[in-house]
């Protein structure tokens, strides 16, 4: 069962990502086209201001997941009940926190941003993907008891059908209007829709869910998952620190223009990333029922095995984006928006980096390894941000991302 899971798990990953990434680069090649590259910019920029505004959920969802997978080995549905449950609370208030922050930041984006030549109201746009973050928050709870019953693959057969309403209705929509807010508003409903659905899912499959007595969680399993949380906080700060501030120390020393340039590679390397992560990253949950019943003998095989696969993942991934990338910007965006090829290949190098930690991600959150080396993505996410910006100076757009690799090797 554990091997069907797993197989189902990386292919039904494997299909959704590719679909993704096809989707989406029509999407950004007619964004730009219709709306330009300012407001691609924006649109990465304020991507990654949200996602740091994501360090409130502190990796709660994490713990969560890493706590439910004995009581569902054990098929102990008052213990996944009462983890539900706070599960649901928590989130609702996190989103509270987010909508608070992002309330706060609003003031603050003329600086962030600095200036553009384009007609439009960027607080009104702040403020649609702020409300597009709380609402993931607030209905996509229950997606996480699917996730540690080894069920990814329902998953992304509802998000396959997500991609694709949404890429399509985007499309049309810009085309048609030419409008950024509506662009983004679609988003919103699409979101929605994905997490009703899987909402109700989760009420079909796992019924006692539907039920409204829960107990509240036990003090012991309470303070598991709060000491579980302070070691995935400093985590969490660190990889968002360190997958966020690329695009705002670009805007903040350079321009919006230039974050959209660099956009239109990112949407091509997270792509290959999330395409060839998955078949890594996908059998978290099935790694964790290993961790449960199987001898620390038989994990270490078969983590082994695993890191065999991803080291040949991210070579032939690195090498073919290396090869390949340029040509195909140049046929989809045009000459205009390449970036040089020093910077790609730099770009390139910290892809193959990245994607060589995903063996080891996976098994430390099936296993809830978080507290032994919490220190860690702090110590990494200020070297990124001190050599990012002394290198920046140095050398130019190259140093940001210099940066960030001297930082990930350095871990």
């Amino acid at each position: 069962m554990r091997t069907s899971n797993s197989i189902k798990n990386s292919v039904m990953s494997l299909i959704t990502n590719i679909v993704a990434m096809i989707v989406s680069f029509f999407n950004q090649a007619i964004f730009v086209r219709v709306l330009g590259t300012e407001c691609l910019g924006l649109n990465g920029l304020f991507t990654n201001i949200v996602t740091m505004l994501g360090i409130v959920e502190l990796g709660i969802g994490n713990a969560i997941v890493f706590n439910l997978y004995k009581p569902i080995a054990e098929n102990n549905i008052k213990q996944i009940k009462s983890l539900m449950g706070f599960y649901k609370k928590t989130y609702r208030i996190i989103a509270l926190v987010i909508l608070l922050l992002g309330i706060l930041i609003l003031p603050l984006l003329k600086i962030i941003v600095g200036e553009i030549n384009i007609n439009i109201n960027i607080y009104m746009i702040f403020i649609l993907f702020i409300i597009s973050t709380i609402s993931s928050y607030l209905m996509s709870y229950k997606r996480n008891i699917i996730i540690a019953n080894q069920k990814n693959y329902i998953i992304n057969i509802i998000h396959l059908a997500y991609i694709l309403l949404l890429n399509i209705s985007q499309i049309i929509v810009i085309y048609i209007t030419k409008n950024f807010y509506l662009y983004l508003i679609i988003k919103i409903i699409c979101q929605i829709i994905e997490n009703i659905i899987i909402t109700m899912y989760a009420n079909k499959k796992y019924n006692f869910l539907l039920e409204k007595e829960s107990e509240k969680l036990d003090v012991e399993t309470e303070r598991d998952i709060f000491s579980r949380v302070k070691a995935l906080v400093l985590h969490k700060i660190g990889g968002i620190v360190i997958n966020g501030t690329d695009n705002i120390l670009i805007s903040t020393f350079f321009n919006i223009t230039t974050v959209g340039l660099y956009t239109n590679y990112h949407l091509i390397l997270n792509a290959v990333s999330t395409l060839f992560g998955q078949m890594i990253t996908s059998s978290t949950a099935v790694v964790g029922n290993y961790v449960i019943t199987e001898t620390k003998e038989k994990q270490f095989i078969i983590f082994k095995k695993i890191r065999f696969i991803n080291f040949w993942i991210a070579a032939f991934a690195s090498t073919c984006v290396l090869v390949i990338i340029q040509p195909f910007m140049e046929i989809w965006m045009g000459k205009k928006y390449l970036l040089g090829l020093s910077i790609v290949i730099v770009l390139v190098f910290n892809l193959f980096q990245k994607m060589m930690r995903y063996t080891y991600a996976t098994f430390k959150d099936s296993a809830g390894i978080w507290r032994e080396d919490k220190l860690i993505p702090i110590f990494e996410s200020v070297l990124n941000i001190l050599f990012s910006i002394v290198l920046l100076k140095m050398f130019g757009l190259i140093g940001v991302f210099i940066g960030t690799i001297i930082s990930g090797l350095a871990l």
